[in-house]
């Protein structure tokens, strides 16, 4: 099935990304699969750099990719959007959670997650599931697993 556009479909939101190649990573994922993507900034690095380069090859749609200057603005749009946030710190597994095709995923930055005080402005927190010796997963595995899981309970795959 192909998708031609991102309209009732699921957001991937990165707070702050820090590595570049797992952001380029989760560009193709979006881009494959049909989420539209959204960076809250900033970045850690820039566009333009090679590792990122290196990896998001030729799935970079600019179109596709919305930009907020900082997590004020991001949360000053989505406010009255659903946002559900991807933390290790949450007792509830996406396993357990119903995903409405219009939702935003957020995830936080690969060596800090997100803020206490962003924490605190989100009402759904869900977590993947480990083992309990292990720390947390690749943010790009773990954004290609909750989106496939998304997509899936929406029927949108």
């Amino acid at each position: 099935m192909t998708q031609k556009s991102t309209k009732d479909r699921p957001k991937i939101a990165l707070f702050e990304p820090d590595i570049p190649q797992n952001t380029a990573a989760i560009v193709r994922t979006c881009a494959c699969l049909g989420a539209k993507l959204e960076i809250i900034e900033p970045c850690g690095f820039l566009i333009n750099d090679r590792r990122f380069k290196r990896v998001v090859m030729d799935y970079m749609d600019e179109k596709e990719v919305r930009y907020y200057q900082s997590y004020d603005h991001f949360f000053k749009e989505k406010m009255n959007q659903r946002i559900i946030l991807m933390t290790t710190k949450a007792s509830v597994s996406y396993i357990n959670f119903k995903f409405d095709k219009n939702d935003t995923i957020l995830f936080g930055r690969e060596s800090a997650g997100v803020p206490l005080t962003v924490h605190k402005m989100i009402n759904h927190r869900l977590k993947i599931p480990m083992r309990n010796n292990k720390r947390s997963l690749n943010i790009a595995s773990s954004v290609a697993i909750i989106l496939a899981e998304c997509l899936k309970q929406t029927k949108l795959i």
